[in-house]
């Protein structure tokens, strides 16, 4: 049997009329930047989100930069993040001539833990960024009312977490922006890259949109520098198409991680750490991460038996060549280190059969009895 970690030809072949209708629409129109498809889609998703303003751009990374940006952070700020991310957490702070620093994570949520961040704080913080994990928001209370203490912004990482609520809150509504990726394998992908800014600040909103734009609001006239952050006509369709569905998709998600909970349970394998949850957020389950030993040789097993499987993430901020000197020699993480060397995604994508995920379980079972 194979399992791939992601299948998107059936998720595609489920909806193949709608997105050709889409595409088609866009293609009569031959209006590929901006218009209408745009604005719809940004109206819709700030709708599903709870959120006034809801500004489309080019990628994930790029929400993070021009949120940033448009926050006036560079050189001489800082900004504190988790050690343990996906790069473009601190590679846009880094971008916008201001300095990353980096905390520890919580060990069972793997996200940023506000007794980390009020030591990190200093005269230089000019913002936060909390991310939300592999669709698992990071305690958020405590750490809105830290930044509201100390007079500085937050910018919620979100690109893992469309549809995942803080109690009752939706992910990405939270903060002063949220920062959202719709690369192709995100519970809402595009055909490409995507990404999205929310906030509840018409300036800031109107600020965002100016900056995507290379800071002209009028063709040709520039109030400031920005860049291009564009989100395509053709990607706003495919997106339009796509949001109606992800409650369902993100259902089946949940669905597929109790079943696997309930497998491991049965098989008995109280050495491998499911992922970790918390009260009053909701999980949506971008991936399917657990923690175990010897990681590399179990992953290596699953490889042979034909099951997908990647490791988000295996090198920490604080061990990354390009941030070498951002920390000092007694700093220490050792939470980030020991989820590096530990996490495994699991397939669990929507489509995801239970024979599969039966399949998955039993070839861990065989590799750690041995």
């Amino acid at each position: 049997m194979r399992v791939p970690l992601l299948d998107l030809t059936l998720q595609y072949a489920s909806i193949r009329d709608e997105i050709h209708a889409a595409l088609e629409r866009v293609c009569a129109s031959q209006q590929f930047i901006g218009g209408p498809e745009l604005e719809a889609f940004e109206q819709e998703v700030a709708v599903a989100i709870g959120v006034p303003f809801a500004v489309g751009v080019s990628s994930g990374t790029d929400a993070l930069l021009v949120s940033l940006m448009a926050l006036g952070i560079g050189a001489g700020d800082e900004v504190v993040t988790p050690t343990f991310s996906f790069f473009a957490t601190a590679g846009s702070v880094v971008r916008t001539g201001a300095r990353p620093v980096f905390v520890d994570v919580d060990p069972v949520t793997l996200t940023m833990r506000a007794e980390d961040v009020k030591r990190a704080i200093g005269p230089r913080t000019k913002a936060i960024i909390p991310v939300h994990l592999y669709g698992l928001c990071a305690d958020m209370a405590p750490l809105l009312a830290l930044a509201g203490e100390a007079g500085i912004a937050v910018i919620e990482d979100a690109a893992q977490a469309l549809g995942a609520t803080h109690h009752g809150q939706q992910a990405g509504a939270l903060g002063t922006f949220g920062c959202f990726s719709f690369f192709p394998s995100k519970n809402l992908g595009a055909f490409g890259d995507a990404g999205l800014v929310t906030t509840h600040d018409e300036a800031l909103a109107a600020r965002v949109r100016r900056l995507r734009n290379h800071g002209a609001e009028q063709r040709y006239y520039h109030r400031e520098i920005g860049g291009n952050f564009r989100l395509d006509a053709l990607q706003a369709a495919v997106l339009r198409v796509k949001l109606p569905h992800l409650s369902r998709w993100n259902a089946a998600r949940q669905a597929n991680a109790e079943r696997y909970r309930q497998l491991f349970f049965a098989a008995g394998l109280t050495q491998v750490t499911l992922p970790g949850d918390a009260p009053g957020r909701r999980h949506i389950y971008h991936q399917f991460v657990v923690r175990l030993p010897e990681r590399d040789r179990v992953r290596a097993h699953l490889t042979a038996q034909g099951i997908g499987t990647d490791v988000y993430y295996p090198v920490p901020f604080h061990r990354q060549e390009c941030f070498a000197g951002l920390t000092s020699p007694d700093q220490h993480f050792p939470e980030a280190d020991r989820a590096a060397a530990e996490v495994l995604a699991l397939p669990i994508f929507p489509e995801l059969t239970p024979a599969q995920q039966a399949f998955v379980v039993d070839a861990i079972a065989e590799c750690l009895k041995n």
